[in-house]
């Protein structure tokens, strides 16, 4: 009964730290989302940032492989906006993964989305679909 108990303890502990770290994930990102002067909330600069940024978060604290995980899942199919998505986040999980410490993570990712360009060919730029495709509403 002792180690059921325990082990449940252990379990419940776990699984609270798995969900938190998802939560403080979002949380930072979209602070930042929230005071960007980016626009195109929706497949334009501001998703890029959002994905790059995110992502950056993840592989700074984890890894690039959960980024690598997290992107094949939901990023699966070959529309032009995962397309985008999934370069974004391999840039972002680069600069996460080689950044010093975790307050130069956003600084370098807003540096990475001002130089990046609609439709880039170059996988090591970020990039974002032209203004018609992005969808109405700054975030959604």
């Amino acid at each position: 009964m002792i180690k059921k108990r325990k082990f449940l303890k252990r379990f419940c502990a776990l699984a609270a730290l798995m969900g938190a770290y998802p939560l403080c994930v979002l949380a930072f990102t979209w602070s930042h989302v929230l005071r960007s002067d980016l626009q195109g909330g929706r497949h334009g600069q501001l998703d890029a940032y959002r994905h790059a940024l995110a992502s950056a978060t993840v592989s700074y604290t984890l890894g690039e492989w959960a980024v690598n995980l997290t992107t094949s899942v939901f990023e699966w199919d070959d529309k032009d906006s995962n397309k985008m998505d999934r370069q974004n986040n391999r840039i972002g999980a680069g600069i996460g993964s080689t950044v010093e410490s975790f307050s130069e993570i956003e600084p370098a990712i807003l540096q990475s989305v001002q130089k990046g360009a609609v439709n880039s060919a170059d996988l090591n730029q970020i990039t974002w679909l032209p203004v018609q495709k992005w969808r109405d509403g700054r975030l959604w």
